[in-house]
């Protein structure tokens, strides 16, 4: 294996195990920043190592299990072995020969879910809103802090500072790594349901890199909305946020080609979808509803999915009821993506000039000024409309504000078509 083919498996393999190092070694440190740093340690140590001695048959195994010697030392040279043995109720006749396997059986001791517990600990109410979010997606979705700020519409700056500042505020605190109760516990779902959304968009449409879709962070945001739901079974937004997730899910073999090629939802191939995931989502999307909660932003997206799902053809989708859903969406929760998607659900359901008008009503919008989506959709309603010159200008500006090389390749194409005076197909 080359070195360049080493560094990017390396790469792949840090984005699926670095949660659960960090969460295995905040279980044994008490310090979410100190165990982020032990987990880099673990990182770097792979870069040195794998491009001479080859990736490991179990890679994953293989930085866990640097990173407890790692977080032996450590714990070691800030004398915290009598504490943390204390905390684990060891009588120890010596401690230095003991310490070693104690510490290994601890980091090895899966007590309930750590990545969960990972999430409400970077939730805690100590953290501003913005601040607990960015963190866990850092910490739990392993996402730069530059993938962050995409997702957030904010300068990367800002998303650096607010990971730095909520480490340090978490260790000022001595806030617990466990899982809250009671009353606390639904006063920190929203955030929490909060975060896993946007995990679970990250691996949906990876705002960077060179692939469309990052499975392992759908699955991660998937299992732990399924947790979430298991641990409190009547907050029907839980349900609501499963059901998206399962519904969205269940079109990710039609969503690439075998080439990796991003494929569109109304022309992807339905009989990929994956129906269980479809009956899974339904189901939950009914169980909110009988909660009372049909009226919640997840409950209400994930509606919006069931239509698609629904839909054995694209041109059997119910598109006034979308744009109905959008406006109670829009409401609910008042964002201007949403008005994005509603503006492109109207021009399904009325024609591409209903659509653009909704769409030019929102280009002096700040908070989409950077975002690549609005130019995207404005190319397509402008080539439906045969305005093909301006399509092809809006297509290169989407383009050029992308970081995923599939999605900027799609929408280059598209460019050059409308340039040559042909609609585009895709």
């Amino acid at each position: 294996m080359t070195a360049t083919n080493t560094h990017r498996a390396i790469d792949a393999v840090w984005r699926i195990e670095s949660a659960k190092l960090i969460a295995g070694l905040t279980r044994i440190v008490r310090d979410v920043g100190l165990a982020e740093d032990l987990a880099q340690d673990a990182l770097v140590a792979a870069l040195e190592k794998w491009p001479e001695q080859g990736v490991p048959a179990n890679p994953g195994a293989w930085l866990m299990a640097t990173a407890k010697h790692r977080a032996i030392d450590a714990l070691r040279r800030n004398s915290l072995l009598d504490r943390k043995h204390e905390q684990l109720g060891h009588e120890l006749e010596s401690k230095q020969e003991s310490a070693v396997p104690d510490l290994h059986e601890a980091l090895d001791d899966d007590i309930g879910d750590d990545l969960l517990r990972l999430v409400f600990m970077a939730c805690h109410p100590v953290l501003s809103t913005d601040a607990r979010v960015a963190l866990t997606l850092r910490l739990l979705g392993g996402l730069t802090t530059d993938e962050i700020a995409r997702a957030f519409l904010v300068p990367e700056a800002t998303v650096a500072q607010r990971i730095v500042r909520a480490k340090k505020t978490l260790a000022e605190a001595k806030v617990p790594f466990e899982v809250p109760r009671g009353d606390e516990l639904t006063a920190r779902l929203d955030s929490v349901l909060g975060v896993i959304y946007l995990i679970f968009n990250e691996g949906y449409s990876a705002t960077a890199g060179d692939d469309w879709l990052r499975p392992a962070l759908c699955d991660d945001a998937l299992r732990l909305g399924r947790i979430l739901v298991g641990l409190m079974p009547n907050e029907p937004e839980a349900h609501g946020l499963v059901a998206l997730m399962e519904i969205q899910s269940s079109r990710s073999r039609a969503r690439v080609l075998p080439n990796g090629e991003p494929v569109l939802l109304l022309e992807q191939d339905r009989a990929r979808w994956d129906q269980l995931l479809i009956r899974r989502g339904l189901t939950a999307l009914r169980r909110a509803e009988q909660l009372g909660g049909s009226s919640g932003p997840y409950a209400l997206q994930a509606a919006i999915a069931a239509c698609h799902a629904r839909a054995r053809r694209a041109e059997d989708t119910d598109w006034e009821r979308i744009v109905r859903l959008y406006d109670s969406l829009a409401q609910r929760t008042p964002s201007p993506v949403v008005d994005l998607n509603r503006a492109v659900a109207i021009s399904m359901a009325r024609g591409p000039a209903a659509g653009l008008t909704a769409v030019d009503r929102l280009l002096g919008e700040p908070k989409l000024k950077g975002y690549h989506l609005l130019p995207s959709v404005r190319g397509d309603l402008l080539a439906k409309l045969a305005r093909l010159p301006e399509a092809a200008a809006e297509f290169e500006r989407a383009a050029s504000l992308t970081r995923n090389a599939r999605e900027r390749e799609l929408l280059l194409e598209r460019a050059r078509s409308c340039a040559a005076g042909v609609r585009p197909t895709r």
